[in-house]
């Protein structure tokens, strides 16, 4: 098919800075790559549509590019030409904030010294990763009264207070302050040589509910605000994917019809969507309400608001709801919920199908009720506020930490009001029910008890909230299909049977076969007998660890296996070992970095997060060993349901849900062997699963196409035949 002149346009601009490069390699892949990103750019119609005319055309490009295509430039060179030539912009989505860095701090520079026209481009995060310098400054100095202290807002039983004294936060708030204040930090915690927990980050971070924008008495020098300023100019932006779908309909990134969006790593975007429309509430703890009272009376008072005489009312409601639904949940679910704390995480108690039992309806309505009234209370306040604020610049330091008092709990009414909403919701005749469940923990010295709801189908939320209003967009990942087919991506990301999609593969440059083996190791326990698999996996993979001669990598699916391998090394092999669960990521890949380059043996032994992500090239990473098929956790309460649904409509979980989504962890996990041309590697798996079911023969269809070899238990190659 002939391109368009403006794709052929777009795809000219390609081939010019891969001409420039005097080092490039002829990449086929990459070529059939940005040739598909031209075409489906170029086909896009942006902009708003007239009421009378046709709808306007969508064109979409989901593109699995193996590892070392070079997909960055596959796409960046052709959406910025196009983007520049159709005077718009181009808004990149990755999974994770280091992705983001690469791309602005390595990928986008290297590509604006080659293309002919200038472009600008910058790096977009959520409000929370910046510092509120209004609130820093405040708390450096150390809380000014009680009700005022912003450390109060924590409840008792989080581990704040134990972990964490006031004296040496405030000394840790100060240390922050003074780096502020004489430029050697810029206010973005992932720039700070240590970024702090949650918990001591959260009472500074900037938050959209305790802002007073513009209003605010820092507001010209507001870091978030400077950073935002860099946004408006710039023709490429680089957001993730949380910050993509928590900013929809909002005006922080470019407008989804009149932009060019790429999604890279877009196996996460599903997962992604499910956990931003996710919801939970705490049953147990709630003092946070009688001081979110309290200042909405007393600040509602300050500015002349009539409402907040009902605020007492509703709080004391709110509590009294809470506490019974509390009650109710142990009545019904005491005997789940009674082991506090099982092997996954806390023990939880699961509604079949989402039904709710009778009990806990009007509970639930009169929760809802009462948090919808209580937000608008809060709401009329701030809205005052914001006047009082606007009418009273001299006042204005005051009066926005006024506002961040409030706008600090705030968000817990919001969990509430949107818990109970969506634990009411039935669905319809054709729809899928939300996954609905309570969970029991013990934290401190307190029983806590919560309450969790969630959309279970992916695909849903995201035709509803992002591909209604997306004209042109690339979906590109090195792992998108599962075991060689789109179905299931298309399926999970919402574009099955979209006729805006196409879909296009393009093989990894590298030679698989001769630059690796693929070693199915066999065990003679059973996985499922988790405890005599674990013993087995420790000797073959210690036996196996001997082989290794500088760099590599041992994944684990619980941190159960992980700790028994540990604990069987030796000692020779104890001291080359660097494990996950005792390191941060960035000090052991430093550590395990230094080592292989002094010429010695270091093998990281990593969960499940270590299994995609990592970059170690050449001898940092020779040999992956995989200790069992990646499968979900056994007691995901959203897959729980959503393939208790399945089956209530007559589908199979395990054929459709489960194998597929393995497939797609298992080839992630084994991309992490080979990394460039030059690589020679070794993957092990030690799952006799992979070679003895049908469902085996299906994950293995979806690797990269290694030379096979099978091992018998005691690690002897088996001859075929």
């Amino acid at each position: 098919m002939s391109l368009s002149p403006l794709a052929a346009y777009a795809l000219q601009a390609f081939d010019a800075v891969v001409a420039a490069d005097v080092g490039f390699r002829d990449r086929p892949g990459q070529r059939q790559m940005a040739e598909q990103v031209a075409r489906t750019f170029a086909e896009a119609a942006l902009g708003k549509a007239d009421d009378d005319a046709a709808e306007p055309v969508r064109s979409i490009a989901v593109i699995q590019a193996g590892t070392g295509v070079g997909k960055s430039l596959a796409y960046c060179a052709p959406a910025i030409a196009l983007a520049l030539a159709r005077h718009t912009r181009v808004l990149i989505s990755t999974a994770t904030v280091a992705l983001q860095e690469q791309l602005v701090h390595k990928d986008l520079p290297a590509l604006a010294a080659q293309m002919p026209q200038p472009f600008r481009f910058a790096l977009a995060k959520g409000r929370g990763r910046y510092v509120c310098k209004l609130k820093l400054n405040r708390v450096a100095g150390g809380p000014a009264d009680g009700d005022d202290d912003l450390f109060e807002d924590e409840e008792p039983g989080e581990g704040f207070a134990r972990r964490n004294t006031t004296e040496a936060r405030v000394h840790l708030y100060a240390d922050m302050a003074h780096a502020l204040a004489h430029a050697s930090w810029d206010g973005d915690r992932d720039t700070l040589a240590d970024p702090p927990e949650p918990e001591l980050w959260n009472p500074v971070a900037a938050d959209a509910r305790s802002c007073t924008g513009r209003h605010c008495p820092l507001f010209s020098n507001c870091t978030y605000y400077d950073k935002r300023k860099e946004l408006v100019g710039a023709q490429v932006i680089v957001a993730n994917h949380d910050l993509l779908l928590s900013s929809l309909g909002s005006r922080l990134l470019p407008e989804l019809d009149h932009c060019l969006l790429v999604l890279d790593e877009g196996h996460h975007l599903p997962a992604t969507a499910l956990d931003q429309f996710a919801c939970s509430m705490d049953l147990s703890r709630t003092n946070w309400l009688d001081r979110l009272a309290a200042r909405v009376v007393r600040i509602g008072g300050l500015v002349n608001v009539s409402e907040v005489a009902d605020v007492y009312r509703l709080s004391s409601q709110l509590k009294q709801t809470l506490s019974d639904l509390s009650r109710l949940v142990m009545d019904l679910y005491g005997a789940q919920l009674k082991e506090v704390k099982g092997a996954w995480g806390p023990a939880r108690a699961r509604l079949p199908q989402g039904v709710l039992p009778a009990a806990l309806e009007e509970p639930l309505r009169l929760l809802s009720v009462t948090a919808e009234s209580y937000l608008a209370c809060v709401a009329t306040v701030g809205k005052a506020l914001r006047a009082e604020i606007r009418d009273k610049p001299d006042e204005a330091r005051r009066l926005s930490t006024l506002y961040a008092q409030i706008g600090m709990l705030a968000p817990r009414l919001e969990d509430v009001y949107n818990t109970a909403h969506l634990l009411l919701q039935a669905p319809g005749p054709d729809e899928a029910p939300a996954a609905k469940w309570f969970t029991c923990d013990v934290v401190g010295e307190f029983i806590v008890v919560k309450a969790h709801a969630s959309p279970i189908l992916p695909g849903a939320t995201l035709r509803t909230h992002l591909w209604s209003a997306v004209r042109g967009a690339v979906i590109t990942s090195a792992t998108l299909t599962s075991c060689g087919q789109f179905d299931f991506f298309l399926r999970e990301s919402g574009l099955q049977g979209d006729p805006a999609a196409v879909t296009l593969e393009v093989d990894s440059p590298f030679d698989f076969a001769a630059q690796g083996r693929f070693i199915t190791s066999e065990t003679a326990a059973d996985p499922k007998d988790a405890a005599a698999f674990n013993a087995d996996v420790a000797r073959a993979l210690i036996r196996d660890l001997r082989e290794v001669r500088h760099g590599a990598l041992a994944l684990f699916t619980s941190r159960e296996q992980l700790r028994v391998t540990v604990e069987a090394l030796p000692g020779d092999l104890r001291d080359v070992v660097l494990v996950q669960t005792e390191l941060p990521r960035a000090v052991l890949l430093k550590r395990h970095r230094e080592r292989v380059e002094a010429g010695g043996v270091s093998v990281i032994f990593g969960m499940q997060s270590f299994g995609e992500g990592l970059d170690l090239p050449g001898q940092l990473c020779e040999s992956v060993f995989i200790a069992k098929l990646p499968f979900a956790p056994p007691d995901d309460p959203v897959g729980e349901a959503r393939a208790e649904w399945l089956r209530a409509v007559g589908r199979d979980p395990f054929t459709e849900l489960v194998v597929p989504a393995t497939a797609m962890r298992l080839a992630q996990w084994a991309g992490r062997a080979i990394r460039t041309e030059t690589d020679q590697a070794f993957v092990y798996c030690y799952d006799r699963r992979l070679t003895r079911t049908g469902y085996g023969k299906r994950l293995m269809q979806g690797l990269p196409p290694f030379t096979v070899v099978r091992h018998d238990a005691q690690g002897r190659e088996v001859v075929a035949g």
